[in-house]
């Protein structure tokens, strides 16, 4: 039986006060407790106070990102080592904002999800297709492609300590989002592509929703067989709506 997941990524929004107001909240609603998993992923500078108020809670913490070197010359780069030394538990790979915006391919994602390993960290890697992709049938196409060059690097039995989630570029802070039955087409392929390779490793692997879920949608989303939670994005920020979120996910 997979445990449900919800991650809120928080991307580079609020501030320290907002930040410990928001943590504040969540804690009080209980938004870790019960059978699913919750992460939230504050900005960088928040890290280290959020895994301090988080110790010995429910809730746990995770980084947006992450340097595929380990120590060095890596001006403005943080290290999987120092994301452990501060909490974290989960670290995202591959978000498509960090594809698009910073040039990040596949081989370094692939590299990134290694490197989180090693720390003994969980990474939360993102695949999905853009909306012209989507439009000319290559979802499968790119979503395989983006898996492989990960099964390249870390094996299949990278995917045996790792949380996939399929995030439709076309449905990230558009308020557009993929159907239940569009959703559960890819989870299904991913899980599939796993599959093919170790069919315990795939039976075991969450794989997350992320492309504007909201409390209105998401338990339809989570109703899928393969869809196993969601990375939120905006909903995330509001202590109210991702605890509904998280209430329809244990539904």
């Amino acid at each position: 039986m997979r445990r449900p997941l919800v991650a809120g990524n928080w991307k580079m929004h609020g501030s320290g006060a907002e930040a410990g107001r928001l943590i504040g909240e969540l804690i009080a609603i209980n938004a870790g407790g019960g059978p699913a998993e919750v992460v939230v992923c504050p900005p960088f500078v928040y890290l280290a106070e959020a895994g301090q108020r988080l110790r010995g809670n429910a809730l746990l913490l995770g980084a947006q990102d992450v340097c595929a070197e380990e120590i060095g010359a890596h001006t403005g780069e943080v290290s999987a080592s120092m994301l452990a030394d501060v909490g974290c538990r989960f670290v995202i790979v591959g978000h498509s904002e960090r594809r698009a915006l910073y040039g990040e391919d596949d081989a370094l994602v692939a590299r990134k999800f290694v490197a989180v390993q090693r720390q003994g960290l969980v990474p939360i890697l993102c695949v999905g297709e853009s909306l012209e992709e989507r439009e000319r049938g290559a979802t499968h196409e790119i979503v395989s492609r983006q898996l492989t060059a990960v099964l390249g690097m870390a094996g299949v039995a990278g995917f045996g300590a790792a949380v996939v989630a399929y995030e439709p570029v076309w449905a990230i802070g558009t308020g557009r989002t993929a159907t239940p039955a569009q959703a559960q087409e890819v989870h299904s392929l991913i899980r599939g592509r796993i599959a093919e390779k170790d069919a315990t490793i795939a039976a075991s692997l969450r794989v997350l929703y992320g492309g504007s879920v909201k409390a209105s949608n998401a338990a339809e989303l989570f109703a899928k067989p393969d869809v196993d939670g969601g990375l939120i994005g905006g909903a995330s920020l509001k202590a109210d709506e991702f605890g509904r979120i998280c209430a329809a996910v244990r539904k």
